[in-house]
């Protein structure tokens, strides 16, 4: 696991859109696993500045949903297709048919996962996953208790997942109780993953996930068994770790040797 420290959010969402940009350029038709949430808001603007001044082409760019709140149609305001158009899709080239989002509507819950999860098999796989992390610990909607090995489904949202997604809504019981979600193992299947925390709110969350013991009690420590992942913290965040020092010096030694070889 490759832990970036940065100075503040900007820097994060910078850092976390100059990696997926770098997938894009090198393989056009990437496989995007994308999330929703304040976390990622910032990655989005960045992405829709290297199109719209970098010509980072989406155009091939096929991409795949955490998840969706069960119950809300796509055009509800507080939907996540909602929030995936308003905040990416409509700013940059992609194309709709490239577009793969939960249905919060679906009467067949059981049959729609399966099928999310053959078309993510038939397009060859999540070249990289964008992800945020939950006060608990949760990545998605995969609620503390979700097996590590769990697949895209139908889940309850924790009282305290209510109560931070309440801040959208208009009041807190219009917050849906339920979602689909990819599960755990779904998310470990990508090959690549980039975790984005920020803020002294996550700062346990983060501990427990980067340093603490795999369990499903905190389903982002599930990240320490995937081989290629890179958690993008800002200070705030990264302040309970006890090898913080340690994660700063490879990131140094890294960014010499890197320099040294394009000389």
């Amino acid at each position: 696991m490759r832990v970036v420290i940065v100075s503040d959010y900007d820097s994060a969402s910078k850092k976390a859109a100059s990696i997926i940009a770098k997938e894009i350029r090198s393989k056009p038709n990437a496989i995007l696993g994308l999330a929703t949430g304040s976390t990622p808001l910032g990655t989005y603007k960045e992405l829709i500045r290297m199109h719209k001044k970098e010509n980072l082409d989406f155009s091939r760019v096929r991409t795949f949903n955490l998840d969706e709140y069960y119950g809300l149609a796509p055009n509800h305001p507080q939907s996540y297709h909602r929030f995936m158009e308003e905040n990416l899709f409509s700013k940059v080239n992609i194309k709709a048919a490239n577009v793969h989002i939960p249905d919060g509507l679906t009467k067949d819950v059981g049959a729609f996962c399966r099928r999310y999860e053959e078309k993510i098999r038939r397009s060859g796989g999540i070249d990289i996953q964008l992800l945020g992390i939950g006060r608990d610990g949760h990545l998605g909607f995969n609620e503390p208790g979700s097996s590590l090995g769990s697949r895209t489904r139908l889940k309850t949202l924790t009282e305290e997942t209510v109560r931070d997604n309440a801040r959208f809504f208009s009041k807190t019981e219009d917050v849906p109780r339920l979602a689909i979600t990819m599960g755990v193992g779904t998310i470990l299947d990508a090959r690549k993953l980039i975790l984005i925390a920020t803020g002294e709110a996550k700062a346990e969350a983060v501990r427990a996930s980067i340093e603490g013991s795999v369990t499903a009690q905190v389903t982002a420590s599930a990240l320490q068994l995937h081989p290629s992942v890179i958690c993008v913290l800002d200070e705030a965040a990264s302040q309970l770790l006890t090898k913080r020092d340690y994660y700063k010096y490879v990131e140094k030694i890294a960014e010499s040797v890197e320099s040294e070889a394009r000389i």
